[in-house]
């Protein structure tokens, strides 16, 4: 008996069908990827707010440096050159390592895009606010040991930085008190960050704030002609209210 094969026109509607579902599903396991990100990033960023607090709790409540200097109580060293390897090198000479089980993956956001881009070559995505022990801005005195930072579970120690000089210089800053951004913070997982909190969780804050957005995306999307520091608008001012409300640093009262 013949067997039938398929007509041109039969396999035109089997591609288009296949099309089709494609286009339909797409979207939904781009949606999954972008989950699973997320979820990851979260994970490694509640690592590093454990692996801080056991280092005050191992270190009689003094808190790891939140700067890049080269002392050897600083989180991480600050990098001796401009290659990925060094990079991972400066991660791995600092005095949280060896708290987040040697594991310098942690210290990445999975969906961070810099580590493949010529313009910006980093790979650490995160940074520890200047108020945790980190360097002196002005307009707070800083906190070097537990106690003195109240409220723990509002006050961020980690945040997803986007320094586009490469790697994240110092620690992460803004001026607190007069409610100005500094450094940019990056935006990884459609508008939103994830922060670590000084109890040990971690969650991600989604920005509502469009001054904002734009101008974080614009480290990214423009480094070589970024401006640090920027005033909000006066309409504009959610996200530049939360984060000075959370922002880790001593309190005198």
């Amino acid at each position: 008996m013949k067997k039938s094969a398929f007509t041109l026109v039969e396999l035109l509607v089997v591609i288009a069908i296949i099309a089709i579902l494609m286009a339909i599903l797409m979207p939904a396991l781009r949606a999954a990827r972008d989950q699973a990100k997320r979820i990851h990033c979260i994970a490694n960023v509640k690592t590093l707010s454990l692996a801080w607090y056991m280092y005050q709790d191992e270190n009689d409540g003094k808190l790891v440096g939140g700067h890049i200097t080269g002392a050897t109580w600083m989180w991480v060293l600050k990098p001796t050159g401009s290659t990925i390897a060094q990079k991972i090198d400066a991660i791995k000479k600092g005095a949280l390592f060896p708290y987040v089980s040697k594991t310098v993956d942690v210290y990445r956001c999975p969906a961070d895009r810099r580590q493949n881009d010529p313009r910006q070559y980093a790979f650490r995505s995160f940074s520890i606010a200047g108020g945790a022990a980190g360097e002196s801005w002005g307009e707070y005195h800083r906190a070097f040991e537990y106690d003195e930072i109240k409220h723990p579970a509002g006050r961020y120690i980690f945040l997803e930085e986007i320094d586009p000089r490469g790697f994240n210089v110092g620690s992460w800053q803004m001026n607190v008190q007069s409610k100005r951004w500094v450094d940019p913070l990056a935006m990884w997982h459609n508008k939103a960050s994830t922060l670590g909190f000084a109890d040990g969780h971690a969650e991600l804050r989604r920005w509502v704030d469009k001054s904002f957005t734009d101008w974080c995306e614009g480290a990214w999307e423009k480094p070589g002609s970024f401006s640090f520091r920027m005033t909000p608008p006066a309409n504009e001012r959610e996200d530049v209210d939360y984060m000075a409300r959370g922002f880790p640093y001593k309190s005198l009262n």
